[in-house]
């Protein structure tokens, strides 16, 4: 199933996509996609339903967050070999997590709003882990059972924020805005493997991230049971895996976001995004 939520900015209703590209409303059956929704037996008896007896959802409605009351954004660093290496960065041992806010979260196709004084925006095409079930300490063999499902994540980033002076992964993350993902939430059943995905990015039609999820340092399955030794993942908590190598921060000369600039973005199976650049309104 491809599940959505679509509408106005924080009036958005559950639906998801049918085989012909129509969005359903599931509004009769459940009251949002979050942690309530993403269990195995409330998505089981979803996957039950004719999505022809829902009601079609007339025109392109705005999409939303597909997941809602999303309570950690928990991310990984440095994930793909070949990025590390264009950064300069040490492939690391273990996986970097680093927090991003939950206030960052917008709809798949809103525009990303650069902050205050921003010099350096940048883009991050991510696969994102919907997480299903509460896991706490749980084996890499049985991580899987605990995904809900997979979506395209955009981890905007502000590398002056990140790197520079006090710089704070988390400071660098959290703008408002910088946390685009969807188009909908793909369940686990619909991506036999996660690790087989070509993920692509481009800002203004040019081609920067063109990569696979092949080149995974740590593997979604590790990535869970490891997140899961250090916090409870609950249901409806997000973790972007990292990214590919094409960064603006690794071009040379590096290349970084600037109003009026078009990120489009997507991921093998699970559809594509879309934002606009602009200025912070005080800048």
């Amino acid at each position: 199933m491809k599940l959505l939520r679509y509408g106005p900015a924080g009036a958005e209703k559950p639906g998801l996509l049918d085989g012909e590209g129509t969005i359903r409303d599931l509004s009769a059956h459940v009251a949002d996609i979050d942690g309530t929704t993403l269990g195995p037996e409330s998505l089981a008896a979803l996957a039950k339903l004719d999505p022809r007896s829902l009601p079609a959802v007339n025109g392109s409605p705005r999409l939303g967050p597909p997941v809602a009351n999303v309570g950690k954004l928990l991310c990984i660093g440095l994930n793909y070999r070949d990025h590390a290496e264009e950064t300069g960065a040490p492939i690391p041992d273990e996986p970097i997590l680093f927090m991003k806010s939950t206030t960052s979260i917008v709809g798949p196709n809103d525009d990303v709003i650069l902050p205050r004084g921003s010099r350096k925006g940048d883009w991050e095409a991510e696969l994102g882990i919907v997480i299903g079930s509460r896991a706490s300490y749980v084996e890499e063999a049985d991580a899987l059972d605990y995904v809900a499902g997979y979506c395209v994540f955009n981890d905007v980033s502000e590398r002056h924020y990140q790197l520079e002076g006090t710089g704070q992964w988390v400071k660098g993350k959290s703008a408002d805005t910088f946390a685009p993902f969807g188009p909908w939430m793909v369940t686990r059943d619909e991506v036999p493997d996660p690790q087989d995905l070509h993920v692509w990015l481009e800002v203004d039609g040019q081609r920067y991230q063109d990569g696979t999820t092949r080149t995974m340092i740590f593997p979604v399955p590790y990535l869970v049971s490891y997140v899961s030794r250090y916090m409870t993942l609950e249901p409806g908590d997000i973790i972007p895996t990292g990214t590919p190598p094409g960064v603006g921060l690794g071009q040379k000369p590096q290349v970084f976001l600037r109003p009026g600039n078009v990120i489009r973005l997507g991921i093998e199976g699970l559809g594509e995004m879309q934002q606009n650049v602009r200025a912070h309104p005080d800048d």
